[in-house]
């Protein structure tokens, strides 16, 4: 596929920073694209959501030497207001952060738990047309013996918002079978502008949290509704499936590891050098060492003992095995 002409537009990558886990991971991602990335032509932001009501504690980052690090490391800082999210739904953030973006400038939203692995700018971005990861499994929905099965339940969501259902359809998959439909992992998405996607995300989450189609009464939305709308957005927009080519982002050149353990347990070893390498610096180390899954895992040797306990060539299907072995095996932490 020919890399799509990138005009003069400031590119933005966003990523969203709290106290505690968020933070180190934010370093880990800044240091990682400071690293491998170093002329991408991208600017970062980390944003914050401000304190208030939807909040029991200051979410912010408050440690002064990480916030300089992130600067340091080429981050501008960001906040912004969760107005109908907040804490009963974090997963809401990376909506209400796409507010504090500038206007008309294309992004690319990464979670937090994310490393660059290559030249960001060698990923030939179509920002017309929208796309989300694809390494996912088929959390949701979850059909119900005698109700509707997953062509009703989708069609019920595409019907509210007046969208096309059947344009949606991966015709090459069977039907009643998950990946017939449009279903992403929210762990990467872009577009050309922040505060349309976002809004759109925003109306059509809410509209499905508050006044779900009847169809939905027996699934929960609780943690998959950013999920479930993400997919009728990019629809929304003329994105799909097949705008990124396979391989790139959460593979060659970005790493959505979710936690430090599964990282060890399953990704490649180039992410993990880019790990233990990018976590190496004096100054990182000692800010990283305060969280202790990065101290036991990285510093401490536990992530290469529990990446001994498997085979990355032939890994279990589903992730849930993997969780269940390195939990039995004394491996977890988050």
């Amino acid at each position: 596929m020919p890399r799509p002409e990138r005009d003069a537009q400031t590119v933005n990558i966003l990523i969203v920073g709290q106290n505690d886990r968020l933070a180190y991971e934010a370093l880990l991602f800044a240091a990682s694209r400071a690293e491998r990335s170093p002329r991408d032509g991208f600017r970062l932001f980390v944003a914050e959501p401000a304190p208030g009501d939807l909040w029991p504690n200051d979410p912010t980052i408050r440690d002064p030497e990480i916030r300089e690090a992130l600067t340091d490391l080429g981050a501008t800082f960001v906040s912004f207001e969760a107005r109908h999210f907040g804490n009963k739904y974090p997963y809401g953030n990376k909506i209400e952060a796409l507010f504090a973006l500038p206007e008309g400038e294309p992004f690319v939203f990464f979670d937090t738990d994310t490393l660059v692995l290559d030249d960001l700018g060698s990923v030939p971005f179509d920002f017309d047309r929208p796309t989300a990861s694809l390494r996912r499994e088929g959390t949701w929905p979850q059909p119900e013996l005698y109700g509707p099965g997953y062509g009703g339940i989708w069609k019920s969501l595409y019907d509210r918002f007046g969208l096309d259902f059947g344009s949606s359809l991966d015709l090459t998959q069977p039907d009643e079978y998950w990946q017939r439909y449009l279903y992403f992992n929210a762990g990467f998405f872009f577009y050309r502008c922040p505060r349309t996607f976002g809004q759109r995300f925003l109306d059509y989450a809410l509209e499905i949290r508050d006044t779900p189609p009847e169809a939905l009464v027996c699934q929960s939305l609780d943690p998959w509704l950013d999920q479930v709308a993400l997919p009728l957005v990019i629809h929304s927009f003329g994105g799909g499936k097949d705008t990124l080519p396979a391989g790139l982002l959460d593979g060659s050149v970005t790493c959505h590891y979710r936690t430090i353990p599964m990282l060890y347990a399953r990704e490649s070893d180039k992410a993990v050098e880019v790990l233990e390498s990018v976590s190496e610096p004096n100054r990182l180390k000692k800010l990283l060492k305060q969280y202790d899954p990065f101290k036991r895992m990285i510093y401490q040797g536990r992530g290469q003992k529990a990446r001994a306990l498997f085979d990355r060539d032939d890994l279990p299907r589903r992730e849930q095995a993997i969780r269940n072995t390195l939990k039995r095996e004394g491996f977890w932490m988050r």
